[in-house]
């Protein structure tokens, strides 16, 4: 099968004339795939390899073997001998050579011309990663296969519109004079995107002058007033991630009365001083006085129920919320489910900057449920199987390896890490995801997300992942709903400069909480660690009590304006749920009001 298959299948033969029969042929497409998904995947490796076998990095490998003569099978089997498992760290200096204007053929044949930015929220620093077109149209496929799925589900009105709270960021030039920017931004200039709203027929609120305007805090405020503006027309709201839906709706609280006035009278506030998004709004709206008083109407009431349902509310015709919901996003889908009301809530799919990897197939299911069905024409997986084993102090982490799989023998109730070889020159490529194959879409794996690998609180022996944080932050959080109090963001860090070394968990909190609740709330997230090498060294005091420390309203926020400073996304946007930074701890520890130590094993 050809990669943007999806596409072309749905383009030709007078197909895609009607929403209908192009949903029914993009899924039959994605079903056919799935059925046969060893085959397509090891035809996508020839493919990759066939397009690319000569370029400096392969060469190095594959040296004189004539790979344009073996079949499929034969050559998945030289491919996975010969190249080897790959970092980031090893693929960089070819990508440097690349940034820094190298035009040999060093990782793809085709030129590079274009690189994406990481969010850089994981290892606290931003990494380049090819992007093409491919990149753009396999974008493109998954996003109208997802839509494909959703209306079956949540029918929505051809020629709608939707609320999309997306933002891109600064494109600018590297040394070697490639454009470099987050992969969302790229996408969103693309042409692809407005290819998008064509085939969906569903068109987004705001223009591109307020999607790219650079000042996330004005954007916001339009994509708001715009999205109240066509509220009648709104499908459904959506964001790249939860965050975001949370955060534009938590500074709608305190705007919506400008927001209000400017439908009134079709002006535009003072606050958005940019003159292309200024002048792009002033084009769109007009004076709608009586929408605005029943908008106003609508947030007097929503301000008594403390914004309870506020989307339904103000979209009258929304059918859900769309975004990624899953990792750490959880943290947010509380807050999102307050302002959605008896909204459903649908997860979005699972990519990374490096490629696309699963569409949900199953949008009816509740976030923590939701998995991914891979899509095998994307790129060429393999997936190292990993076993957890706690007691453990030589390994990195907190799992041992095996023999790395094809995306055709994996098993159900395994976890692995994902390993991509894309079309954009990434070979054998470490993503650092863990998943487990939670079942099958005819014989393409769901996936559910585990965790980020890397993303662990260690001092000694323990080992404790992202997902085993997320458990014990929820579960100490509990006894914050009780009192009234919402637990609004966080994250940690291991200190090993004090002896013993001990973890410190930031909270952001909203609400009035007596400090006897928050010590019961240190002890229990210390108590609820149940990581093995983590409980014998709070036994033996080789690791001193947890740490809670509450900072101001605002920190966070803080943290995302400093990471925006730093060229990232909004859209990209994930507050880093462990971190060594020493800029974020700074402002962490400057805007601390509060701590407490725990007196669990004691």
């Amino acid at each position: 099968m050809e990669p943007g298959a999806v596409s072309n299948k749905s383009n030709g033969n007078g197909i895609g004339n009607h929403r209908q029969e192009c949903e029914f042929d993009i899924i039959s497409w994605f079903d056919e795939v799935s059925e046969n998904a060893g085959f397509v995947q090891r035809e996508t490796l020839r493919r990759i390899l066939e397009e690319n076998y000569d370029v400096e990095y392969l060469k190095k490998w594959f040296g004189d073997n004539k790979i344009q003569e073996m079949d499929a099978c034969a050559l998945e089997s030289l491919f996975t001998s010969l190249v080897p498992l790959a970092s980031h760290a090893d693929l960089d200096p070819y990508i440097k050579r690349i940034a820094d204007g190298d035009t040999a053929p060093v990782l793809t044949k085709q030129p590079i011309t274009t690189l994406s930015l990481s969010s850089g929220t994981t290892e606290g620093r931003q990494k380049y990663v090819p992007f093409t077109s491919y990149s753009s149209q396999t974008t493109l496929d998954i996003f109208r296969l997802a839509a494909a799925y959703r209306s079956r589900v949540y029918p929505i009105r051809e020629g709608g519109r939707i609320l999309e709270l997306i933002y891109s960021s600064k494109q600018f030039k590297t040394k070697g004079g490639l454009t470099a920017a987050t992969a969302t931004t790229h996408y969103y200039a693309s042409e692809e995107f407005k290819i998008k709203q064509e085939k969906t027929k569903s068109f987004t609120c705001s223009p591109e002058e307020v999607i790219s305007g650079g000042d996330y805090k004005q954007s916001t405020y339009c994509h708001l007033l715009l999205g109240l503006f066509f509220s009648e027309e709104v499908e459904f709201i959506t964001s790249t991630f939860a965050y975001s839906v949370v955060q534009a709706f938590t500074e709608f609280e305190d705007l919506w009365k400008d927001i209000c006035d400017d439908i009134r009278e079709g002006k535009l506030s003072s606050r958005i001083t940019l003159p292309k998004m200024r002048k792009a709004v002033l084009e769109i709206i007009s004076p709608k006085p009586y929408l605005a008083s029943q908008i106003e109407g609508h947030c007097y009431k929503l301000q008594s129920l403390d914004w309870f349902g506020l989307i339904p509310n103000l979209w009258p015709n929304a059918k859900y919320v769309y975004s990624i919901m899953t990792g750490s996003m959880q943290l947010y889908l509380k807050k999102l489910r307050h302002y959605a009301g008896d909204l459903p809530l649908v997860s979005a799919d699972y990519g990374s900057t490096e490629s696309w990897i699963g569409v949900n197939v199953d949008p009816f299911l509740p976030p923590e449920n939701v998995t991914f069905a891979a899509i095998p024409t994307f790129c060429y997986f393999e997936f190292i199987p990993i076993y957890r084993q706690k007691d453990s102090c030589q390994a990195i982490d907190d799992f041992i390896e095996d023999e790395p799989v094809p995306l055709s023998q994996v098993k159900v109730g395994q976890e692995y890490e994902i390993v991509l070889t894309t079309f954009t020159g990434l070979y054998r490529y470490r993503l650092g995801d863990v998943v487990e194959v939670a079942g099958f879409h005819k014989r393409t794996p769901k996936l559910n997300f585990i965790c980020r690998r890397k993303l662990i609180l260690s001092i000694n022996i323990d080992k404790n992942t992202e997902k085993d944080l997320q458990l014990v932050v929820e579960k100490g959080s509990q006894l914050l709903s009780k009192v009234g109090a919402e637990l609004l963001d966080f994250t940690s860090h291991a200190n090993v400069v004090s002896q013993p070394g001990h973890y410190i968990i930031y909270w952001e909190i909203k609400g009035e909480v007596e400090e006897r609740v928050l010590q019961e709330c240190c002890c229990e997230m210390d108590a609820s660690f149940v990581d093995h090498g983590y409980v014998v060294s709070r036994r033996t005091n080789s690791i001193g009590p947890l740490e809670l420390c509450i900072v101001k309203r605002g920190t966070f926020k803080k943290i995302l304006d400093h990471f925006i400073g730093n060229g990232a996304a909004l859209s990209q946007f994930k507050t880093p749920r462990c971190t060594s930074n020493q800029v974020l701890l700074r402002i962490l520890n400057d805007w601390k009001i509060k701590s407490f130590h725990s007196t669990a094993y004691r």
